[in-house]
């Protein structure tokens, strides 16, 4: 029988998830087209950073190290106090296409995060436009 890689195995594990999330929030502070999404968030990023890091960790196949910290996830339910349409989720993509881009991630691998991560984002939209 033969081991099937996980994603959080594939990209190199907690280590490659921390840059990936710091890449995330460095990018959505310091870009202007990331202004309206870094706008919803607190001046202090260090909690959602953590937050992002636990939570992807276990949804790429890693560890669940979010949910005994934190809770079922209850990622809709979490962002319903967010206005979230086209645009946040529009802007949240590309940050997140960009940092996963800029920390290497590539290949099948790069693919499959990008529809996973469209899949969630636009799951998680609670406005019309």
């Amino acid at each position: 029988m033969t081991h099937r890689k996980s994603v959080f195995e594939s990209i190199g594990g907690i280590d490659k998830i921390n840059e990936l999330v710091d890449r995330f929030y460095d990018l959505m502070s310091l870009e202007p087209q990331f202004s309206e999404l870094r706008a919803m968030h607190h001046a202090d990023l260090s909690t959602s950073r953590e937050k992002l890091k636990l939570f992807l960790i276990g949804w790429m196949g890693g560890p669940d190290v979010y949910s005994p910290k934190y809770g079922h996830p209850m990622l809709r339910a979490r962002h319903l106090p967010f206005k979230i349409g086209i645009n946040e989720r529009d802007q949240w993509l590309a940050c997140m296409y960009r940092a996963l881009e800029e920390c290497g991630i590539e290949g099948n691998i790069a693919k499959q995060l990008e529809e996973s991560f469209f899949n969630t984002a636009n799951w998680m939209r609670n406005q019309p436009n």
